[in-house]
């Protein structure tokens, strides 16, 4: 395991002793949660549908069913609304979550999951996972549409100079243009 620790916000704690007034940043005080190592972090990470998870409990205060989780995840992997789901694509999720996804989460105290009652809410670690979420959403953008658009733009930039100086062009550049199209038309749809 690394000996590196994910970042975490400081602030105040409180105890469950309403006589014991909350802690801040320059007293000691002993959190509920201790620092996750990198690895479990990037092992909780990896797995999109966890990511859909936390982001989900993120959105939502108190507690969540599974199935409504499932429900969300499902629709956003099917590219559904919900209602429009059938049952199968929900069970697929759902079963996903209840014996892999959720377990690990609840192992590291990320969340907890009450399999027998089918609620989750956010645990002690989650905060520690926001950071690297907020990250990645920064990183995503949407560069494929960019070179659809660039490859568009060039090949009616091309037909228009075709059609007025066709001499001056070359097959080469054509098949070039062409194949920057599709390049950018495969890259979309695996996006």
């Amino acid at each position: 395991m690394s000996s590196q620790t994910a970042p975490t916000q400081t602030g105040q704690t409180h105890s469950d002793d309403p006589t014991t007034p909350p802690t801040t940043d320059g007293e000691t005080a002993s959190t509920t949660a201790d620092p996750l190592s990198l690895d479990l972090v990037f092992e909780v990470l990896k797995n999109e549908r966890r990511r859909r998870v936390l982001q989900f409990l993120r959105e939502r205060s108190g507690t969540v069913s599974l199935s409504d989780v499932a429900e969300h995840i499902a629709a956003i992997e099917n590219d559904k609304p919900e209602k429009a789901l059938s049952s199968q694509e929900r069970k697929r999720v759902y079963v996903g979550l209840y014996q892999c996804h959720l377990p690990k989460m609840d192992d590291t105290d990320v969340v907890d999951f009450d399999g027998n009652r089918g609620t989750i809410d956010l645990g002690d670690n989650a905060e520690q996972l926001y950071p690297f979420l907020e990250a990645e959403a920064e990183d995503q953008q949407p560069w494929p549409k960019y070179y659809l658009g660039l490859s568009a733009l060039s090949l009616a930039v091309f037909g228009l100079a075709q059609l007025a100086a066709p001499a001056v062009l070359t097959p080469v550049f054509a098949v070039s243009l062409l194949g920057f199209a599709l390049l950018g038309g495969v890259h979309l749809s695996t996006a």
